[in-house]
């Protein structure tokens, strides 16, 4: 659903969004290999926000010089 990784100077940043069965929806970001926040939704406007939000994110660390990492 939403899934962005970001590297730097040996450093990875990773935002997720997916589905989490009858949970809802997982938001997770990790920084290297350390979960930083991990939060169930079941209220899609709250995973909206938490996209809007991980999305503004990547565009900043983009504009700090991180790139996003290509899919295998």
């Amino acid at each position: 659903m939403f899934a962005k990784e970001l590297r730097q100077a040996g450093h990875i940043k990773r935002f997720t969004i997916s589905q989490a069965g009858e949970e809802g929806w997982e938001v997770k970001v990790e920084q290297d290999s350390h979960v930083v926040r991990q939060v169930y939704y079941q209220d899609w406007h709250r995973v909206e926000r938490a996209a809007q939000l991980m999305a503004m994110q990547v565009s900043q660390l983009e504009e700090n010089g991180w790139q996003e990492t290509l899919p295998n």
